[in-house]
């Protein structure tokens, strides 16, 4: 006989304006400031590579990005297709903010996409909350957080 006791970790539900259809559960690569696109990743590895960002050096390929917006050039769009196409893109992307510039790169993603109004769920005073996971899933997104407090680097996830 198993003395096991099912722990729920802590989560917190948010209400989300659908921008791409699709229901989406993995890790998240949650992002404290816009990304540009155009020399801000690297579409190979699915990389943040700009100098200048808190999160550079981090891969969003097979996690849900949660970002507050995009920044830059057009390139945004091209730049995100081609990690499309090498298979390092994002599974899906929840945002604040939208842009001309996420709104393409969204069309060419083909990724569930939600904006959210404001990303206090993520992101606290002393930087990023410890995200275990995120579910997007008609017009909610659902974050669970490690019990511990803990984070770090957590596999890629997948599609339901």
């Amino acid at each position: 006989m198993s003395d096991v006791v099912e722990q729920r970790l802590p989560e917190k539900v948010l209400t989300a304006k659908t921008l791409v259809p699709g229901e989406v559960r993995g890790p998240a690569l949650v992002c404290t400031a816009p990304i540009s696109g155009w020399g801000g990743i690297d579409p190979k590895t699915g990389t943040i590579t700009e100098t200048t960002h808190p999160q550079r050096g981090e891969s969003f390929a097979g996690r849900v990005l949660v970002i507050p917006g995009a920044k830059g050039s057009s390139g945004w769009s091209g730049q995100f297709h081609l990690a499309r196409v090498i298979g390092t893109a994002p599974l899906a992307i929840v945002t604040r903010a939208v842009n001309s510039k996420l709104a393409v790169g969204l069309v060419v993603l083909e990724i569930p996409a939600v904006q959210v109004t404001d990303l206090d769920a993520f992101v606290g005073e002393t930087g990023r909350l410890p995200v275990r996971e995120v579910a997007i899933e008609r017009g909610e997104v659902r974050v669970t957080y490690h019990q511990d407090g803990g984070g770090g680097t957590t596999p890629a996830g997948g599609r339901r």
